[in-house]
């Protein structure tokens, strides 16, 4: 079996988790393949051990650390396919181990948004979207003016944020919206 790296990327609310599940559902179905799914240890929104949509679909998830002990984790997992759920919030450091998992017969799956609440290229996924084998990019809808959107905007009390806030804060609907590049707004 060939290994592959997929990449499914876009703005928060794009369905990006939504998709996962959809390949995953899939790989199940074959009945013939070991699926695993890792989140990092940060992202506890929705249940520390689960990968959940924000419409509640949800799939259990080993939890792993962004660190050594994390990437320890990851390279004693045979599974035929690897999902990685919100890969923007790992380090560097985990690519070039999904790679080698890739190259050696896994199907990786990798999850993330592509840019930053500020419109930036988000690391280390706009590296996994370069050495991806397939990419899929997702767009969700204004929440201002109901066109195509592919930012992902922070609010502060309901207002567009300062863009010298921390990259990473993690949230949902009360503190992001999906915006249009003509409606995506930094203080």
């Amino acid at each position: 079996m060939s290994g592959s790296i997929e990449a499914i990327t876009g703005c928060m609310f794009a369905g990006k988790t939504e998709e996962l599940l959809r390949r995953l559902r899939r790989a199940e179905i074959k009945g013939d393949q070991e699926i695993e799914i890792i989140k990092p240890e940060v992202d506890d929104r929705y249940g520390e051990e689960t990968v959940t949509t924000h419409n509640g679909a949800d799939w259990e998830a080993t939890v792993i650390p962004s660190n050594r002990q994390g990437k320890k984790m990851v390279d004693d997992m045979s599974a035929d396919v690897l999902a990685v759920d919100e890969f923007n919030f790992f380090n560097k450091y985990f690519l070039p181990l999904l790679q080698k998992k890739a190259d050696n017969g896994t199907r990786v799956i990798i999850v993330g948004l592509d840019q930053t609440y500020r419109g930036e290229p988000f690391t280390p996924m706009e590296n996994a979207l370069a050495v991806a084998d397939e990419v899929q990019k997702l767009t969700a809808i204004c929440d201002k003016c109901g066109s195509e959107a592919t930012k992902t905007q922070r609010l502060v009390d309901g207002e567009p944020a300062p863009e010298d806030m921390a990259t990473i804060i993690v949230g949902g609907e009360e503190s992001y919206e999906a915006r249009c590049r003509d409606c995506h707004e930094l203080k």
